[in-house]
């Protein structure tokens, strides 16, 4: 598969028109920034981010691991969850910001991903399998999937994204709609 302007810009329709989860992704998209970034957001907020990042699959993440996260997320302490969404925005680049997310209970690189998406979409986007593999089966990764991915995996993913997205011009959470659906076409491995 190579990626076109055309492909993404099809795909990425083709999620908003179909993907169950569109809607309420949109609505976050619309409404999150601003709450993290002012710090006007409440405990169910960020825990939303934790199950959108697992419940996105649509079960094909395993259950007992999806809801193993969730309760763990929901055992640290909100003002660690409120410092760390500060220190993630206030960083300089994206290592820092995972470095500041992922001192959180339950908040790995992808969902510490999912966190800098939801705070700023114009900047940031979700890590997972699937994306990967669009990217991986597009000749635009080279290496499978890294499970788990570290900081500098996803510094690699994001730039390769970014790149995407100004050769595309286009945004970057339209790049992503574009990478979940091309994933159903691809070979994960």
């Amino acid at each position: 598969m190579e990626l076109s302007r055309s492909l993404v810009e099809s795909t990425a329709r083709e999620y908003r028109e179909r993907e169950p989860l569109f809607l309420v992704e949109q609505e976050g998209i619309e409404t999150l920034p601003a709450a993290l970034e002012s710090g006007e957001f409440g405990r169910r907020d960020a825990a939303w981010i934790v199950r959108w990042y697992y419940r996105r699959f649509l079960g094909d993440y395993p259950d007992e691991k999806r809801r193993e996260a969730e309760e763990a997320f929901r055992t640290n302490d909100f003002d660690d969850v409120r410092d760390a969404i500060g220190d993630a925005l206030e960083a300089t680049d994206a290592r820092a910001a995972l470095d500041a997310l992922t001192r959180l209970e339950a908040v790995d690189v992808p969902v510490a991903s999912a966190f800098l998406t939801f705070a700023d979409p114009d900047v940031y986007l979700a890590v997972g399998p699937r994306e990967w593999a669009a990217l991986r089966d597009a000749g635009e990764l080279a290496d499978p999937y890294p499970d788990p991915p570290t900081p500098a995996d996803y510094e690699t993913y994001l730039e390769r994204c970014r790149s995407l997205a100004d050769r595309f011009d286009c945004e970057l959470y339209a790049l992503y709609r574009a990478l979940w659906r091309l994933s159903d076409r691809t070979d994960p491995s």
